[in-house]
This record gives structure tokens, sequence and C-alpha cells, in this order.
């Protein structure tokens, strides 16, 4: 069956408005989409109603579509009601197998068979969530980061039973929202993104067990120095231009056997109780007293800035 076309959504469903749901659901209202989203938590809606409120005016910094408006969430505490009507359906349960499994199921029966229903899950395959839908080939994996009304990144993933078509259709539609898409031409366990900076920690907390670093130090190695340059190009085209007029072949050429040498020297740390004292004390001592919503915060106001020059930088003339 042909999906609905991407041009065509105007309602989307938030299924589970936790942190990460609420993030989603002020995304789409910026985006001018009537939202739906549905939570069992008794604070369930005081919770993203609350969010949105918050969010907005950094939404209204960075620019609204026409017709853009809060007042556009409706919240239901039924998961069939929230889908029914729905165009797209964007679900975040919490990360466990069975339970998605079995939402995921009643959404499917639910919603009009020409849509699509996306899963926010960092941790399962879409082979394993599409087990007991009726329709597989409409699922997708769309993984956001956190926050996803700020971090454009959108990791696509389809399953088994995927429909080549509604791939094709998710990243349209994400990309049309204004994300940043990668598709993964295979099922990971973590996906992508997730898996490069489990990479990346692992190393710092080998550093820090080892006594290479503070836990602060080591932060302030990525933060301000490689970070900076990864918020405008990834590590591969970052070290095509160390390869100077030569590029990637160059600097293959002339550090490829230095960089496997260092492959071989990365440490394996386990968190033991004395690398966990280490980093809790550590962190503690990083934060200076700031508390975790004033660190979000702080957070927030920075990924706005940096999401404004970049802004600024695209900017034809």
């Amino acid at each position: 069956m042909a999906l609905i076309d991407v041009g065509d959504v105007r309602r989307v469903a938030i299924v589970g408005a936790g942190t990460i749901g609420a993030s989603w659901a002020v995304w789409f209202l910026a985006r001018g989409y009537d939202v739906v989203a549905t939570d069992p938590a008794p604070d369930g809606e005081a919770f993203a109603r609350g969010f949105v409120a918050r969010a907005w005016p950094t939404l209204e910094r960075l620019g609204l579509a026409v017709g853009a408006d809060p007042a556009r969430l409706r919240f239901t505490a039924d998961v069939e009601d929230c889908v029914r009507d729905a165009d797209f359906v964007q679900e975040q349960a919490p990360e466990r197998e069975t339970l998605k499994q079995e939402l995921l199921a009643r959404i499917d029966a639910a919603l009009p068979p020409d849509r699509v229903i996306s899963s926010s899950t960092s941790g399962f395959t879409p082979s394993s969530l599409q087990s007991r839908m009726a329709h597989p080939g409409r699922l997708v994996i769309g993984h956001p980061f956190n926050p996803p009304h700020l971090i454009p990144l959108v990791e696509v993933v389809g399953g088994g039973r995927t429909d080549e078509e509604t791939v094709q259709w998710a990243i349209a539609f994400y990309e049309a929202v204004g994300k940043k898409t990668i598709r993964l031409l295979k099922e990971i366990p973590g996906h992508l993104a997730n898996r490069l900076q489990s990479a990346l920690w692992r190393e710092a907390v080998h550093c820090v067990a080892e006594g290479v670093a503070t836990v602060e130090d080591t932060d302030k190695a990525i933060a301000y120095g490689p970070g900076l340059r990864w918020a405008i190009m990834g590590p591969t085209l970052t070290f095509s231009l160390a390869g100077g007029e030569g590029g990637m072949p160059h600097f293959l050429d002339h550090l490829g056997e230095f960089m496997e040498t260092r492959w071989e020297e990365l440490g394996r740390p386990r968190l033991t109780p004395e690398v966990r004292r280490q980093l809790i004390e550590g962190v503690a001592e990083e934060a200076a007293g700031r508390t975790i919503p004033e660190l979000a915060r702080d957070r927030d106001a920075k990924l706005v800035a940096i999401l404004e020059a970049l802004q600024k930088a695209s900017a034809p003339g």
C-alpha cells in the first residue's frame, strides 16, 4: 500500500511523552503540526505541557514555521485515541523490549495502514520490535539525540521486514521538518552514533583510570579541541584536511600505520568500584556545585548559540 505523502502530514502522535517525547513534541509543534501525545505517568500531561512551555522561547528564537502554536498540543491517556487519526507516529516508551513490542502492535492495529511508525529506541533493533506487528513493513527506527528539539541528528534504521518505501519516506519526512538524517545500511545494537561516542568515552574512562588526566581535563580535551571541529565536520573528513593538498590518500600513506599502532594501544577499562568513584568525584568537581537542571540549561543555551552560528554560516551570501 502506498504511504501518505510527506507533504500531507498534519498530525503527529507522540507515544511516550517523557523527556525525549516531550522534546519531540515541542519540535513538531514548532514546525507547525498538530500534536497528540500520550503517556501513562500520572503527571504525564503536566510534564509534557511544562516542557513545551519552557522550551518554546528557544524554538521561537531559532525560528518557527507558519502556524506554529503550542496550543496545538492535545493530550490523551489512551494510546489508541492518540494514534487513530495521526499521520505519523513517534514512539519512545521505556526501553523494555516486550513492552515496546506489545505497544507497537497496539499502535499498528489502531493506525491507518498508510502511516509510518517510528521508534526512538536506542537499544533495540527494528527487527525485534516488528515481531508482533500485523504490518511490520511500516516500522522504522528514528533515533534522535537528547534533546531532540535542539540536536538535529536522526538515525533511520529499517528492519528485516521494513519496506524500502518506509525508509525513504522517513528520511524525507525528517529532512522536511529540519532534521539531519543518516541511514544505517544494516541493523546493529546501539545504532551508529552511540557506538561512536561509546568508543570515545571508553578511552576517556581508561585515561582517568590510568591517572593520565582528571575527569575535567579529559572532558576539556574534547570540548575545546576535536569537539569544536566535529560540530562542523566528522572525524574522517577532518583527518582528510590533515593530509593537506593530498587529502585522505596522503594522510593514510603518512599516518595510517601510526593510527593502527594507536588503536592497538587503546584501553579496555572496567567500571570497578574505584573507577566509579573516580568518575563520580571527578564529575562533582567539574560541575562545581551546579545542579543537573543548571547544567542542562547551560548546555542548551550553548547549543542554541552553536546552531545559530551554523545557520548564519550556512546562509546564502
